[in-house]
């Protein structure tokens, strides 16, 4: 869950030094629970919005501790996947996405996080309507795809990397996309705009 708030608004490059670096500082989440503030924020730094991130962070293991008594999730293998949902999203700097990176990532269920680029995709592709919300997307995906977690986990990592290689949100490479015989965003273009290989 911490590596996932660090990831929002960065790139994994930066997610991936702040993340190291936290670690760096603090072996256990027990010594980063008891970190002054500005400590935290200034050992992530690298991965932007460090102040709010560290607030976050910080305030979760506190919550953590006081429901629980341990700062652990794995308490949430035990419920269902709704209510571990709502068990995430009820955490400080814990939304949708994020509940659902760490439901995939960590616990291995049968979820698809929809980040930028996968509501991107995905309603290019017309595996969504072109007016879905990410919550709308996720749905949909989830419907047509979600039978196991080894095919959510692929279907997300294909998407994100596709949408940020070629499907980008500005001037997307439609002339080097594999799927563009497929995409419903390239059939509702003009001619002379849709021209894929």
């Amino acid at each position: 869950m911490i590596g996932t708030i660090l990831s929002q608004h960065t790139s994994d490059t930066n997610s991936g030094k702040a993340f190291a670096s936290l670690k760096a500082c603090f072996p256990s989440w027990a010594e980063l629970l008891r970190a002054p503030h500005e400590t935290i924020a200034e050992a992530i730094r690298s991965g932007g919005l460090a102040t709010t991130k560290a607030r976050y962070i910080k305030s979760c293991l506190a919550e953590l501790e006081r429901r629980r008594g341990e700062l652990s999730l794995r308490y949430l293998d035990a419920l269902p996947t709704a209510e571990a949902i709502a068990e995430l999203v009820s955490l400080p700097g814990v939304g949708a996405k994020t509940a659902a990176c760490v439901l995939l990532f960590s616990l291995g269920r049968a979820v698809i996080p929809v980040d930028t680029h996968v509501h991107r995709v995905a309603r290019r592709l017309g595996l969504a309507p072109a007016d879905a919300t990410p919550e709308d997307v996720e749905a949909a995906l989830e419907a047509q795809f979600a039978d196991d977690p080894t095919t959510c986990y692929h279907l997300h990592v294909h998407l994100v990397t596709h949408g940020r290689q070629v499907c980008h949100a500005r001037n997307p490479a439609c002339d080097r996309c594999f799927l563009a015989r497929h995409c419903a965003h390239i059939a509702s273009q003009p001619a002379s705009a849709a021209s894929p290989a």
